[in-house]
């Protein structure tokens, strides 16, 4: 049998069966290793396909036989584990989620989160939750501003008031989406906006670190009922993550993963060798001086590229 798996804890995974009924069986990897995952920190993610078969005599459980092809990924580097980390896998579309306030805004985070999802081949889009608490914060607006810019989706909405939910609405129709975002910004409402009556468990701000508490402890994939169409609709809501770690190149070929750093590439005066740090004849350098690159995305490569160099990124 085909299915495609929810949500894992602990090596037990729910899969959801691709036949009509849509029966769902917690599932165990037959053997506990999986061919084509060596080397994560999880085998598995939600939006993965996988072939398995029944292993008890109620058909409740499974067994894990092996993994189907993946389109694409979606990582990153724990530091913890030491090792890249599974978010979600078979994705249309990545959703960064932030907020202007409670949580601040992380334009930092962003600027990591978008490079993995160049890195995935994943259309990104940023989501600007709890827009209702915006006080019309310049240094707010000028970086989303930045991000529409240099070619990414802004999208400014507010769970909890309703504002641009139609747009969102439509935006994650017919695909299957995973939520990116650091504790608070309001990953779960979005969802619980979306299919009301589900109920997420939220989580509240900490007010004295004004950040949110883990209440997603999991990636899980979320079916959203009644947005029509035969595809039908998922939404992959991810952990809060409070500093993201790219992962999957090395700190030389990060320049070509930044959208507006791509073009420059090879053509400084020094050629890839430059630095982009002291360089005379720095096309990057030179670009940031202009205005073409913003200088708060200049000191996210400098030190996205730092921290890929490192041999534990390696």
């Amino acid at each position: 049998m085909i299915g495609m798996v929810l949500r894992g804890s602990r090596n037990i995974f729910t899969v959801k069966s691709e036949d009509e009924d849509g029966a769902e069986f917690a599932c165990r990897i037959k053997g506990k290793i999986l061919k084509g995952v060596e080397g994560f920190y999880n085998p598995l993610a939600p939006g993965d396909r996988v072939c398995f078969e029944l292993g008890s005599v109620r058909n409740e459980t499974g067994l894990i036989l092996g993994l189907e092809e993946r389109r694409n990924f979606l990582t990153r580097f724990n530091q913890k584990g030491q090792a890249p980390q599974l978010l979600a896998a078979n994705v249309d579309m990545i959703l960064c989620v932030t907020t202007p306030a409670s949580p601040p805004f992380r334009p930092r985070f962003l600027d990591r989160a978008l490079v993995q999802g160049e890195i995935a081949n994943v259309t990104t889009v940023i989501v600007c939750n709890k827009y209702d608490l915006s006080v019309d914060d310049p240094d707010v607006e000028e970086r989303l501003e930045d991000f529409n810019r240099i070619g990414y989706k802004v999208l400014r909405i507010s769970a909890k008031t309703g504002e641009g939910m139609e747009r969102f609405r439509k935006l994650v129709k017919n695909r299957s989406s995973v939520l990116l975002g650091q504790s608070g910004v309001g990953k779960s409402s979005l969802i619980n906006a979306l299919v009301p009556g589900r109920n997420i468990r939220e989580g509240a701000i900490n007010e004295k670190y004004d950040r949110g508490n883990h209440t997603t402890t999991i990636s899980l994939m979320e079916e959203i009922p009644g947005m029509g169409g035969d595809t039908g609709t998922y939404i992959i809501d991810t952990p809060g993550i409070r500093r993201f770690a790219p992962h999957g190149i090395t700190g030389d070929e990060l320049v070509y993963y930044m959208r507006e750093f791509a073009p420059l590439a090879g053509k400084c005066t020094y050629g890839l060798s430059c630095s982009h740090v002291t360089e005379p004849g720095c096309k990057i350098m030179e670009a940031v001086a202009a205005g073409v690159i913003h200088e708060d995305r200049y000191e996210s490569f400098l030190r996205i590229r730092n921290e890929l160099s490192e041999p534990s990124n390696e």
